[in-house]
């Protein structure tokens, strides 16, 4: 077996611990060498003989990693992407991947520069939901399609503790959950026509957008994102309507819950959903059916990250992408400011 891929994690909180450390771990050509955090005798707990580095710039200046993977707080995703990409390292960054269009472009740029890999952790696209989903839609069973909904609704009343919702940028959750969905669409629809944006504070104690709604047109088509925190009963995280039947399903993707609660990635029934979560299919012309949902695999991503390493395969998720759906936020915030709606160029080409 050829040498295995080493590995360094910028921080440990929700992203390094729960997802990115696991799923590294899981893929036999990488290897989890390194974790910069504050939080010493929590890693050593959870992987012991992990060196840990104090902070991310000692692990950036490791010469024995490879990929570095940025799981720190938003505002320092591409500070720390950058500094990685000029140490010589590959880079995996969690979403977003930056702050601006204009942070993700030149990225983009230094990474082909110095021809390293460079990808997004845009793992959504390995849900069981939307891989269900986006196989219905391919099928043309739904016909044309004329309405499509995606929605990401939570209920806590109350604003956690942490960096996240305590918070005072006018992001919000426009741009914790926004790439996921907004990535979504694009892989099911493509780039809009024009695009209109509503943001708000809804909880009393919470200082940046806790809901946000999204209308992307497509000539008659419209797709409709959506995101709130004060949601008791969700609504379908996904109801696509086409000529010829819709397609609804409720429930989230269960690897987050299966890694919270400390299921080993792959063990048997991780990323399956239950039964009564499987999505409804309704035609003009048959009895209305439960589509299985196929299981939710997280783990084609960072395979996808040794592939591109090792045998200069595609990235797993092209940095291209995740600057579109950047662009796309960026018009999304300026629409809810301008109250208006607003035309969505071409992309960049980058």
């Amino acid at each position: 077996m050829a040498q295995r891929i080493t590995v360094g994690v910028l921080g440990f909180g929700l992203a390094g611990a729960t997802f990115h450390c696991p799923l590294i771990c899981a893929e036999s050509r990488l290897e989890l060498r390194a974790i910069s955090s504050s939080r010493r005798g929590e890693v050593a707990k959870a992987f012991p003989g992990v060196a840990i580095h104090t902070s991310a710039e000692s692990l950036i200046a490791d010469p024995d990693i490879d990929l570095a993977v940025v799981a720190t707080p938003d505002a320092t995703h591409a500070s720390l992407a950058r500094a990685a990409l000029l140490a010589g390292k590959h880079v995996v960054v969690e979403k977003p991947f930056a702050l601006s269009s204009a942070e993700a472009m030149a990225l983009l740029a230094l990474a082909r520069e110095r021809k390293r890999v460079l990808t997004v952790f845009h793992n959504r696209r390995w849900d069981g939901d939307f891989k269900t989903v986006a196989g219905i839609v391919r099928s043309g069973r739904l016909g044309d399609i004329k309405l499509a909904t995606l929605s990401w609704d939570r209920f806590r009343p109350a604003v956690k503790l942490g960096w996240r919702e305590q918070s005072t940028d006018p992001w919000g959750a426009l741009l914790n959950l926004g790439p996921h969905l907004i990535d979504q669409a694009l892989l099911l629809f493509g780039r809009p026509e024009r695009i209109t944006a509503d943001l708000a504070v809804q909880r009393r104690e919470a200082h940046s957008p806790d809901y946000f709604s999204i209308t992307l047109q497509y000539g008659s088509l419209r797709v409709l994102l959506s995101v709130s925190i004060l949601v008791a009963d969700a609504r379908p995280r996904f109801a696509i309507y086409g000529t010829r039947g819709s397609f609804v399903k409720y429930g989230i993707d269960p690897q987050e819950d299966n890694l919270r609660a400390g299921v080993a990635v792959g063990a048997p029934g991780f990323g399956a959903d239950p039964e009564s979560l499987y999505g409804s299919l309704t035609a003009v012309d048959a009895a209305a059916q439960r589509i299985p949902t196929e299981d939710g695999d997280w783990r084609p991503f960072y395979a996808g990250v040794a592939a591109a390493i090792a045998e200069g395969a595609p990235p797993p998720v092209d940095p291209a992408d995740a600057l579109d759906g950047l662009e796309l936020i960026e018009l999304a915030r300026r629409s809810a400011e301008e109250k208006r709606t607003l035309t969505v160029v071409p992309n960049s080409g980058i």
